[in-house]
């Protein structure tokens, strides 16, 4: 009795403490978007329709990509470092099979490329529980040697047979490109929100063990986590394929940094078991706003990589207080 009685308030010690530690978390990441969109308005040129053209589409191509590490963030497996082969190798299937089959089995067929790529490395995750920043370095090697074996390292080229076919311009007053991103993000947000997996995913990322002591599938879980990043990583190559008409293994080449960027800036926790893709969105359009920003006033891609990576180191430590916390 005396034991409850001294775990009480030491416990609603700890919940206050938390609470203080997360709210300076939320105005800290508000204060970030309050700064960039100040930097933003002031710049020359940003509020012009090719610069935000730019903003928008640029900002699909990594949103898909942060998205899916979103899922494997939340499930307590911290990042993934090969979500941009993965999307390399479904730009690469989608237009060998667009040439050749058309449209459809392309979409079928480069959504089934990522899913596997990926699902592979979540049962290594999920049922060995090995290292998954190891697993997905491994898996990013053998990704891109075996890619580049199969293709010779060239690029594969959309023919003119199949250009008709692609999906391309404006849909109401909006690139393509975002409006599937758009898509992704509710997608995304549905599954976690409304379907059983979802909630397991958040069981599983606050404590792997508790889970399985329950008898949460975490196995199957967190296959599913890495599936659904493989999905949607495979629409990244696909806007990416679309947008150039060819595919390479360049492709995404640096886009996992700023997905990662992109998912702990907008308030996932590094740790697991919290977050949401609207989060996410709003972290993308952060990190998308800081490119686009730095790119107008003529910064060389050393100092954006300089300062992308400062932002990252930033939240990093903030979270790492809070754990401390």
């Amino acid at each position: 009795m005396r034991k409850e009685a001294f775990a009480a308030p030491v416990a609603d010690e700890a919940a206050t403490r938390t609470g203080r530690v997360s709210s300076r978390l939320t105005i800290a990441r508000g204060g970030l978007l309050v700064v960039v969109g100040a930097f933003a308005l002031l710049t020359p040129g940003f509020l012009s329709v090719p610069s935000l053209t730019t903003l928008l589409t640029t900002a699909s191509f990594v949103g898909c990509l942060a998205m899916a590490m979103t899922f494997i963030t939340i499930s307590g497996n911290i990042m993934s470092f090969a979500l941009g082969g993965t999307a390399a190798v479904a730009a690469v299937v989608f237009v060998h099979v667009l040439n050749a089959f058309g449209y459809a089995p392309a979409v079928i067929a480069a959504l089934v490329a990522g899913a596997l790529v990926t699902a592979a490395q979540g049962a290594l995750v999920g049922a060995l529980r090995a290292n998954p920043i190891i697993v997905s370095i491994a898996a990013n090697v053998l990704i891109y040697g075996v890619a580049e074996w199969l293709t010779n390292n060239e690029t594969a080229h959309i023919s003119e047979e199949a250009l008709g076919l692609l999906i391309k311009g404006k849909l109401f007053g909006l690139p393509v490109e975002f409006c599937a991103f758009v898509l992704v993000t509710i997608i995304g947000q549905l599954v976690l929100t409304f379907t059983v997996f979802g909630r397991n995913l958040f069981y599983i990322g606050s404590g792997f063990r508790a889970a399985e002591a329950v008898g949460l599938p975490t196995v199957r879980t967190t296959i599913g986590a890495y599936c659904w990043a493989g999905l949607f990583s495979a629409v990244a190559g696909i806007l990416l394929a679309s947008r150039f008409n060819q595919a390479n293994m360049e492709f995404a080449l640096r886009y996992d940094y700023d997905a990662i960027a992109a998912v702990l800036v907008g308030g996932t926790a590094i740790q697991g078991g919290s977050g949401s893709m609207m989060r996410t969105f709003v972290g993308v359009a952060a990190i998308s706003i800081i490119q686009v920003v730095l790119l107008l006033h003529g910064l060389r891609e050393e100092w954006r990589l300089l300062i992308m990576g400062l932002v990252v180191l930033a939240v990093v430590i903030l979270y790492s207080s809070r754990q401390r916390g």
